[in-house]
């Protein structure tokens, strides 16, 4: 049907989350119709990001400067550190919130049916960094899954030695959510954290 550099493309970007192999070819058909505008431009900016970007060796955060722009700047709350499982945790964060302090990404979840421990994860950088900056505040933004849980239950255990306090993100009824909706677990958390 295609010839085979237009087949992996097709392949390539159907390993993209979100894109399926219909998806992936309705996209390279589009890049095919305009390449000086579409593909080409893509082609050198997905080179220049491979080349230039790099983990921040503070926080983990993905950027091209280490440290990556948010710890550098000096308009962030240096005291407050909201602790994330992966780098789209902490992006969703900063598109949609206040929050105005540093980050800390694990790099995933304790779980011990994957062979993942504490050891693989970026806790001991954490319990670190928090000594040596004097942290106010460490707030857990894991996830609400068993995992997640079970990774913040333990860096709470581990935190305890530093004296910082330790929060959660509030969970519950999401704004517009109706009621009727909402699954048990849901509305028995949102009425435990009412305020």
């Amino acid at each position: 049907m295609t010839g085979r550099e237009i087949d992996n493309l097709i392949k390539l970007l159907a390993r993209l989350p979100g894109l399926g192999p219909r998806s992936a070819r309705r996209a390279v058909l589009q890049m095919l119709k305009k390449p000086e505008t579409l593909m080409m431009p893509l082609a050198q900016a997905l080179e220049e990001t491979a080349r230039a970007m790099t983990n921040c060796s503070i926080c983990g955060n993905v950027d091209v400067t280490d440290p990556c722009h948010i710890c550098a700047s000096h308009n962030r709350q240096r005291d407050m550190i909201c602790v994330v499982e992966e780098v789209q945790d902490l992006w969703a964060l900063e598109r949609g919130s206040s929050f105005k302090g540093l980050y800390h990404v694990l790099g995933g979840t304790l779980s011990p049916l994957d062979g993942i421990g504490p050891e693989d994860l970026r806790i001991d950088q954490l319990v670190s960094r928090v000594k040596d900056t004097r942290a106010s505040e460490v707030i857990l933004a894991t996830n609400l899954t068993v995992d997640g849980q079970t990774t913040a239950h333990y860096i709470t255990e581990r935190l305890l030695e530093t004296g910082v306090k330790v929060t959660r993100l509030a969970h519950g009824v999401p704004v517009g959510g109706e009621l009727d909706y909402l699954d048990d677990g849901t509305l028995t958390a949102a009425l435990r954290a009412r305020s």
